[in-house]
């Protein structure tokens, strides 16, 4: 049997709930898996939790319960989060499992076995909070470099012979370029390696939770000793003859603060010292800041998934949409080598400008044109070649960036396969070559459709119940295969498609709530409208005032809520405006695609049904009470004013 493909999130501290960090390192192997899968390849991948280490102990009592009841308890948050956003991981694993015991104890042995652990006593500090010695040299004010509190101490343990692996961690960090990534985290770790190893202190006397040292139950084992080996446990080692199928892992993901000591330099020196391979690459993300600041529960700046998938519920969006945009905008916002600031303002900028008006705008518009202009159906042919040259183009750059790890530059090859298609549409005007009974219409329609089948593969590990979506609406099975990203093949000619449905809503900026009226005891009789009279004469400077212009409609759907309103997204030479448009009961949004209008386009921005509108169409009153647009007797530039 083949190698599997091995990756791994780090296993997640029981000290505290689930938060978007949390989820990032699930979303990015989750993504890896999911594009591996469609490239034929079996993946496993692991998450987890990490309960052992005095620190569970005391918090478990602190909140009066049971230790184990309390890492129950906290683990279960974990797997909710991993469920919510559809992580589609394939082990769970837990330190207090009895797998996960066996592991430990046996690398354990494996390495006293061979030399690199003995006995003495350790005399020093030790940071409770994160679980590790701290030099005196290192103390700032009592205190850990942290900020942690410090206690004293001395007991005889065992020591794990750190300081004889620095010369071949070295070789083995210069003969795998690929091994620590990214560079810049590389450099610190050979910068601490060269500073000089010291063995590290690999028990503590037992205080009744962890996992007891072999031989000697008056111990434990060293928490972060004990939780470094989950991803080897994870594959059925020692007892599994079948578990280097799937160790090394090809892929260990985590953040930058657990990199250098432990990931980089503990864990590779652990498995050589026990002749086992080491993983083929071990990459540490940057920090999820918000308003500049780490995340921090005592500065109240977590932002949790779960309120973020119900404010996309409330938005408008279904539920699974709604995931997606979680998943969509962790993934846009990676910070591989800096720490990104990700706050409300940041996703919902991610979620307008990529997913509203880029991918939503290009379906509504590619699916509408389809219908208007080419019957619905999928023309015959072969696409443009310049639209075949932008999806290869994306799709290469997509895959060069999965090869090391940037998911955040394989999302934006993505979405710059959707920006093409809003560009093509622009530029092609598929309303004036049908017009035109211009020829290559059908290409140019066929065009946009071999744009979003690729945009949907692409975005397919991002963002899954969104391709799903997409491929719904065009009534065609779901590219889930690589090799289909791209191949007009998905495109059978004659096909019927379905009519577009709006998946994103636009977000609106909430203005600032009017402060309510004083109470009255009885409120005023209500006056009358009075009655519109324009004005007998005016004069030339009045007409002057308004600006009218031509515009084309590019976009056009429903108001949620309203029979009577339209939303239009419509051009006006280069600029992009959105006008709502009280033209429902004459006008079916489909009709109005590539139509050219008359706009007030120095009329004052208005909200509609709490939504902008930024201009008014000129439309004459029809003998039922409807509207009849007003457009030029023939086509017009774009944009020219009307005199």
């Amino acid at each position: 049997m083949a190698k599997r493909t091995y990756i791994t999130t780090p296993i997640y501290y029981v000290n505290s709930t689930p938060h978007v960090g949390h989820a990032l390192t699930m979303l990015v192997c989750d993504a890896t898996k999911r594009y591996r899968r469609m490239r034929g390849e079996e993946v496993v991948f692991l998450t987890g939790t990490d309960e052992n280490g005095l620190k569970v102990k005391e918090a478990a009592e602190a909140a009066g319960e049971d230790p184990m009841a309390f890492v129950d308890r906290i683990s279960r948050t974990f797997r909710d989060v991993a469920d919510l956003l559809h992580f589609d991981y394939d082990v769970f694993i837990r330190t207090t499992s009895p797998e996960h015991r066996r592991a430990v104890q046996r690398i354990f042995e494996v390495l006293r076995e061979n030399g690199h652990i003995y006995t003495d006593t350790y005399e020093g500090w030790y940071d409770v909070s994160a679980e590790t010695f701290v030099k005196e040299s290192d103390l700032v004010d009592g205190k850990s470099p942290d900020g942690n509190e410090v206690r004293w101490v001395s007991e005889e343990n065992d020591f794990f012979r750190l300081s004889a692996f620095g010369d071949r961690l070295l070789e083995h960090i210069e003969a795998n370029p690929g091994f620590l990534l990214p560079e810049s985290r590389k450099n610190e770790v050979v910068s601490f390696i060269k500073q000089g190893l010291r063995d590290l202190c690999v028990t503590r006397q037992n205080p009744g939770w962890g996992i007891p040292v072999p031989g000697d139950d008056s111990k434990v084992v060293y928490v972060w000793f004990d939780a470094l080996v989950n991803y080897l446990a994870a594959t059925g080692w020692p007892d599994d003859p079948d578990w280097d199928k799937t160790w090394p892992a090809d892929v260990h993901w985590m953040a930058k603060e657990i990199f250098t000591r432990f990931h980089a330099t503990l864990w590779p020196a652990m498995l050589m010292g026990a002749g086992l391979p080491l993983p083929k690459t071990v990459i540490a993300h940057g920090w999820f800041t918000f308003n500049d600041s780490k995340m921090s529960k005592s500065l109240g700046n977590v932002l949790k998934p779960a309120e973020l998938v119900a404010a996309f519920e409330e938005a408008g969006c279904r539920r699974e949409l709604a995931v997606d945009v979680v998943r969509f905008a962790l993934a846009r916002a990676l910070p591989y080598e800096n720490d990104t600031n990700f706050t409300r303002e940041e996703i919902d900028r991610i979620y307008n400008s990529d997913l509203a008006n880029d991918l939503g705008n290009a379906l509504n518009r590619s699916l509408s044109m389809a219908h208007k202009f080419v019957a619905g159906v999928v023309p015959t042919g072969e696409a443009e070649a310049e639209a075949r040259a932008a999806v290869a183009e994306g799709k290469a750059r997509f895959e060069a960036a999965m090869d090391v790890h940037r998911l955040d530059e394989a999302v934006d090859a993505a979405v710059g396969v959707v920006r093409f298609l809003n560009k093509y549409i622009d530029t092609r005007a598929p309303w004036a070559l049908a017009k035109a009974g211009d020829p290559t219409l059908g290409a140019v329609v066929r065009s946009m459709l071999l744009c979003l089948r690729a945009a949907e593969g692409m975005v397919r590990p991002f963002a899954p119940a969104t391709s799903d979506a997409i491929a719904a609406q065009l009534q065609l099975p779901a590219v889930t295969d690589w090799g289909q990203v791209g191949d007009e093949a998905t495109l059978p000619a004659g096909h019927t498609l379905g009519q577009p449905v709006p998946m994103f809503p636009r977000l609106e900026k909430k203005a600032p709530a009017d402060p309510a009226p004083p109470a009255k005891e009885a409120p005023p009789a209500k006056k009358e409208k009075p009655k519109f009279e324009p004005p007998a004469e005016i004069e030339i400077g009045d007409v002057m005032k308004v600006q009218l212009r031509i515009a084309r409609v590019v976009e056009a759907e429903t108001v949620e809520g309203s029979e009577k309103l339209l939303r239009l997204q419509i051009t006006v030479g280069e600029e992009k405006r959105q006008v709502l448009a009280g033209i429902a009961k004459s006008y079916a949004p489909i009709d109005l695609i590539g139509r050219q209008v008359v706009l007030v386009a120095n009329l004052k921005p208005a909200k509609l049904m709490g939504q902008v509108s930024q201009g008014m169409l000129l439309a004459a009153d029809g003998p039922d009470g409807g509207a009849i647009l007003l457009q030029p007797e023939s086509e017009a530039p774009d944009g020219t004013s009307v005199h």
